[in-house]
């Protein structure tokens, strides 16, 4: 499902966000003007040879600039190709899961060799060597994607050519996030409704960054824009089906979920990206997730004994159970609901969309076992299995990130209904709300 507000061919210029952080860079390292800097009216902001420093954000940030200010900069300490394997050799080493995978390999440095022949632009280099500085957790996932990506293209016998431009990708994949207010990283933030489109948009940004450098293959472009879609037409930006995705973003999109949740998960991880590649398989590349599994589930049955009582387990089942309960009852009320049952409705619909996102949730649930009413059979069963608590446990927090998400995409496709707006609408959004209240 597309979202029609969002143009990929549309000129990118340098936001208030980006240029900000040029200016922090500048702050803690000497960055120079190698070229003089116009804005798109000619009038002369930054001179050749000066050196930036904050005092320049306000005269940069009042103009559209003529080109990307990076074009422009030279950094002290910029990122080499020497430096960026020396830190993807380190990263290599001390991350769990590109360690854990590059010990199945007979050499772990192949998934260092595409770096040596990756281009690697002075604008390109300074956008990534922004990211190191300002931005270090953002850093740290694109290379680790990076790491796991390469494993993921070796296992499935992608091409020497095509692996240095997956590197790119995966690199390059979350540049976009640098346009976008810091607060994004911050977990504790959690943007609903309209501001969401801002995140979705960062694909987007992100493939017209690359495209900007001109030495990239367009196959590069494409997988960036593609690392949120997913095999069911459920991802972002562009909503398309797995067929239409790239060989290169199907590699993309898994590893970008695979290096979340290890960043986002400290305990059991293996667990947690196990039971979301099976719980939602109709989303991710089968054959490519047939190459972590495996490892997964053998550190899964090592660390089970470890975990905590799933103690929340009980409720999550209860909210999920109540939030489809809750839906039953609002379409009970509506006399045009058993009309809703075309993907064309879900476009331009509320009540159609969470009608279709919540039946698909809802079938995969029960096609896995793992629907509220039977996973609430199975906890009366499981008195003191610590183990099968915590499984319990970590498919009802996926199944309630799934619930948020369709909450999400239908507050930032719609808004608000307003007085004028069909019931089926205001029923709609009351749905999400009350979801909300209970998450």
């Amino acid at each position: 499902m597309t979202d029609e507000t969002l143009d990929a061919s549309a000129p990118l210029h340098d936001s208030a966000h980006y240029l900000h952080a040029v200016t922090e860079l500048a702050e803690t390292r000497p960055v120079v003007a190698q070229a003089a800097i116009y804005s798109e009216s000619g009038v002369k902001l930054v001179a050749e040879g000066m050196r930036i420093d904050r005092r320049l954000y306000e005269r940069l940030v009042q103009h559209t600039l003529r080109e990307p200010v990076d074009t422009h900069l030279w950094v002290e300490g910029a990122l080499t190709t020497a430096s960026l394997s020396a830190a993807a050799r380190e990263m290599l080493a001390s991350s769990v899961l590109p360690y854990k995978l590059a010990q199945t390999l007979r050499s772990p440095e192949s998934l260092l060799a595409p770096l040596a022949s990756m281009p690697l632009p002075s604008s390109v280099a300074f956008k990534l060597t922004l990211m190191r500085e300002q931005r270090p957790a953002l850093w740290k996932h694109s290379v680790e994607m990076m790491l796991i990506a390469m494993y993921l293209a070796l296992r499935s016998d992608t091409s020497a050519r095509d692996c240095v431009a997956l590197c790119a990708a995966a690199l390059m994949h979350d540049a976009g996030m640098l346009h976008l207010d810091p607060a994004w990283e911050d977990p504790q933030h959690k943007p609903v409704g309209a501001d969401r489109k801002h995140l979705v948009v960062h694909p987007i940004t992100s493939m017209l960054m690359v495209r900007q450098a001109q030495v990239y293959p367009r196959s590069v472009e494409v997988a960036i824009l593609e690392h949120h879609e997913r095999m069911d037409g459920s991802g972002y930006p562009r909503g398309i089906p797995g067929a239409q995705i790239s060989a290169l973003g199907r590699i993309l999109l898994l590893a970008e979920v695979a290096a979340a949740i290890y960043e986002k998960y400290e305990e059991m991880p293996a667990l947690q990206l196990a039971l979301v590649l099976r719980l939602n398989h109709r989303k991710f590349p089968a054959g490519l997730s047939a190459y972590l599994l495996p490892l997964l589930d053998e550190e899964r049955a090592r660390d089970s004994a470890l975990m905590p009582l799933g103690a929340n387990a009980a409720r999550q089942l209860e909210i999920l159970a109540d939030a489809f309960s809750e839906w039953d009852r609002l379409k009970a009320s509506l006399v045009r609901s058993e009309q809703l049952t075309s993907a064309k409705q879900a476009l331009t619909q509320p009540l159609a969309f969470i009608e279709m996102r919540l039946g698909a949730l809802h079938k995969v649930l029960l096609e896995s076992g793992t629907h509220p009413t039977q996973q609430i059979a199975l906890i009366a069963q499981l008195d003191g299995d610590a183990a099968g608590m915590a499984e319990v446990a970590f498919v009802g927090k996926e199944a309630l990130w799934q619930l948020q998400s369709i909450v999400n995409a239908c507050q930032r496709r719609w808004p608000a209904a307003h007085a004028a707006s069909p019931p089926e609408d205001h029923a709609a959004q009351a749905w999400c709300q009350w979801v909300l209240s209970r998450l």
